[in-house]
């Protein structure tokens, strides 16, 4: 596995990839599996996965992804069904950062201590608001919001109207765009209510 995992090389654990909750691991797992599955026949195939990634700007050697994904296809498949999906989560779980299973990573977690948690949350957090915040000013636009549906496929990408709900949902200040700390709030608030 470790030449397979060659394209996915330089990553850190977040707190992010991996909940403490195993049912909310199985949803967001779920939800990630159902955006890749463009097609929506059950199967999502290493073209799917290639697309995807290289949508959200994580390009892979299709060869290296190809390696790495083939393993986990069950033979005479045409893609990874979501068990599938699932098994190669925990396979590159357990292959980039050393846990095994559910247990083995609540025991790292509380290893860690909350402030190193808090920490690499805000960082996770960051991250994941530059992706949004594409001209890198600080803030969401409406417009950017927007750009990001669109490459991840989504129908709301095509409602303005709606994608102007989002904002006016988060934005506290009500300046019509979304800065980091709306944005942070708006995301806990999300892990918490799922």
């Amino acid at each position: 596995m470790e030449a397979a995992a060659a394209p996915f090389t330089g990553h850190k654990r977040s707190s992010s990839f991996s909940l403490r909750c195993p049912s909310l691991n199985f949803l967001r797992l779920r939800r990630i599996f159902d955006l890749f599955d463009k097609n929506g026949d059950g199967m999502i195939t290493i073209e799917e996965i290639s697309q995807a990634l290289s949508l959200l700007g994580l390009e892979a050697d299709f060869s290296d992804l190809e390696l790495t994904i083939k393993s986990h296809i069950k033979p005479g498949s045409s893609g990874l069904s979501f068990e599938d999906f699932v098994s190669l989560h925990q396979s590159l779980d357990s292959s980039f950062f050393g846990y095994d299973n559910i247990a083995s990573e609540e025991e790292a977690a509380n290893d860690i201590g909350e402030q190193a948690r808090m920490r690499q949350e805000e960082s996770d957090l960051s991250e994941a608001f530059k992706v949004f915040d594409e001209d890198g000013d600080g803030y969401i636009s409406a417009r950017e919001l927007q750009v990001v549906l669109g490459k991840l496929g989504l129908p709301e990408a095509k409602e303005i109207d709606r994608i102007h709900q989002m904002i006016t949902s988060v934005d506290r200040n009500q300046d019509g765009r979304v800065d980091f700390f709306e944005f942070k709030d708006m995301m806990r608030s999300v892990l918490v209510r799922s």
